[in-house]
């Protein structure tokens, strides 16, 4: 008989703001099957407790004192790739979006989300995908439409042609650019979960895709936010 592990996720908060991080303790805590192993003030402290602790995700704030959270995400990334680092701040600057994104963030999240869509995103971030809400991906599809390649990470630049969605394509297609989930999805479309992964799946085909945030990116280029 196989075993299955139950083992809960290893989860590392680093913001600057105390209350902060003792609030997102019990946001994710109250997930049931994470674990908050430890807690930083700032990104030095952030890199000295992965090393220590080599938890499986860090949720890490951008701005802090002694080392900023993108130096922070530098060196973990370097050391340990496996090893997820999601950021969840409350700035939406396009330099930080592309900085964190370029340097292996798997995600860009802001504090005002819920707490179940952030204990949603940490799971979906350690099972591989890439999380970004609505706002930071038409932050970002905005300075891809502006830039070149030379300004932003090669791997998501997105070509200017789009496809065209069916009507369902669409609705679906905007529940994504809003961060739910395909069980959400389904619920609000009143549809079942094989069927909501069948239309995201023909989405990414359309648009040349093979992950939820360039997904994201290129939709909120065509749909708009």
């Amino acid at each position: 008989m196989t075993s299955i592990n139950t083992n809960p996720l290893r989860i590392l908060i680093a913001d600057d703001q105390l209350l902060t991080r003792e609030g997102l303790k019990v946001i994710v805590e109250a997930g049931g099957d994470l674990e908050v192993v430890g807690t930083a003030k700032n990104g030095a402290e952030a890199y000295e407790w992965v090393k220590k602790l080599e938890p499986d995700l860090v949720l890490m704030d951008v701005r802090m004192p002694v080392m900023d959270g993108i130096s922070s995400l530098k060196l973990i990334k370097k050391e340990y790739p496996h090893i997820v680092v999601l950021i969840l701040t409350t700035f939406v600057e396009d330099e930080y979006i592309v900085e964190g994104l370029a340097n292996g963030a798997s995600g860009y999240l802001l504090k005002d989300m819920g707490g179940a869509r952030l204990v949603a995103s940490i799971h979906d971030a350690v099972a591989g995908q890439f999380v970004l809400q609505g706002i930071v991906a038409e932050k970002l599809a905005a300075r891809l439409r502006a830039s070149g390649l030379e300004s932003v990470p090669v791997h998501l630049y997105v070509p200017p042609t789009m496809p065209q969605l069916t009507e369902r394509e669409e609705e679906v297609a905007r529940l994504l650019i809003q961060g739910y989930s395909n069980r959400d999805i389904g619920r609000r479309l009143h549809i079942s979960d094989g069927t909501v992964r069948n239309y995201v799946s023909l989405i990414y085909s359309k648009l040349g895709v093979s992950s939820r945030g360039k997904a994201i990116v290129r939709l909120t280029q065509l749909l708009g936010s």
